[in-house]
């Protein structure tokens, strides 16, 4: 695709056309999937009085303007994830969101301004059975895509072998030295100076204004993700609680929460909480996000006052939030999100 043959081009579509319709047969595939286990499929509004409250998700606001009633704001959902909790709370057990969400500031190879989310939850299930769903799925999409192999960029995984799981500070440990959990205290507290330590003595750079949460970051992007779902699918799992802001604590070890991430060719498919369900704590982890995000964007946005009531009477779950697109992208061989994407929202920058 080009500015001279944009999508809708007679002849790029023809091109494009083929993947496609294999992301359609992945969806297909996919809803008679979770269908078969008793998935309930719910559609969760796109406006909401709260976008998320991750520190780094930029979100697109709007304004509602009804007769009769004063303006409000409104944001499109970065992820179906509140909504979704407000229903196991009514008492759903078992809920798929298959649909689109909407992430400002994100465009690239692997991100797109509006892309297609698949969200499920398990009522009285732990994480251990979505990492289950994860190998079956990745196995189904192989079959519809009709390869035994994915890559991108020149990495390479086999999706039907078994999944890798390592630990976050194993991680740490093994590609850049770094004993992380030292740095994080059993009620959630950081060591800055202690991180910031480490990554100096690995040889990463360092900012006078980094925060703990910065660092983290540094090495995540630089010494951990490159090495993640080469040759097969990996899980990352047990993040430090700074870095799980909707997981519940891990068991055993309150410096961890029960999170994994899903990774293939080195790209974040997946990401997965044993959810949290105190509202109290919900909540100061939630402002603790929206001061982080007004501390680096100046921005922050409003907490929704249902969802933390809702968590008062949710079951114990599991949910995972995987990105279809990026899926299918490796099912079919292609080299980016907008490659699978059957009407790409318009590109107006440079």
């Amino acid at each position: 695709m080009t500015d001279a043959s944009p999508w809708w081009t007679p002849h790029v579509h023809a091109d494009r056309r083929p993947r496609l319709l294999k992301r359609n047969a992945m969806a297909r595939g996919i809803r008679d999937w979770f269908a078969a286990r008793d998935f309930v499929e719910i559609e969760a509004a796109a406006l909401q009085v709260s976008p998320g409250n991750e520190a780094h998700l930029a979100a697109f606001e709007t304004r509602a303007e009804i007769l009769g009633h004063a303006p409000q704001t409104l944001y499109l959902h970065t992820s179906p994830e509140f909504a979704c909790k407000k229903l196991l709370a009514a008492g759903e057990r078992r809920i798929l969101s298959f649909g689109p969400v909407y992430r400002n500031r994100e465009r690239g190879a692997l991100h797109h301004p509006e892309f297609t989310m698949l969200e499920w939850y398990r009522v009285g299930e732990t994480t251990g059975a979505l990492v289950e769903d994860c190998a079956a799925l990745l196995a189904l999409a192989a079959e519809i895509g009709g390869r035994s192999r994915f890559a991108f960029r020149g990495r390479e995984a086999d999706p039907l072998a078994p999944i890798e799981v390592v630990t976050v500070a194993e991680a740490f440990e093994r590609h850049a030295g770094i004993d992380l959990l030292a740095t994080v205290a059993p009620d959630g507290s950081t060591d800055r100076e202690g991180l910031r330590a480490g990554l100096e003595a690995a040889g990463l750079r360092t900012a006078p204004d980094d925060g703990w949460a910065d660092l983290f970051s540094r090495v995540m992007v630089e010494r951990v993700e490159p090495t993640l779902g080469l040759g097969r699918a990996s899980v990352l799992c047990d993040y430090p609680v700074p870095e799980a802001a909707l997981a519940r604590r891990k068991a055993g070890d309150p410096r961890v929460a029960e999170r994994f991430e899903l990774y293939c060719c080195g790209v974040e498919l997946a990401n997965a909480f044993g959810e949290l369900t105190d509202p109290a704590e919900q909540r100061r982890r939630l402002v603790a996000e929206m001061d982080e995000k007004e501390r680096v964007y100046g921005e922050r946005y409003p907490i929704d006052e249902d969802f933390l009531a809702a968590l008062a009477i949710m079951p114990e779950a599991s949910g995972i939030a995987l990105g279809f697109d990026r899926l299918a992208m490796l099912a079919v061989g292609a080299s980016r999100v907008e490659d699978v994407i059957w009407t790409p929202v318009a590109d107006t920058g440079p």
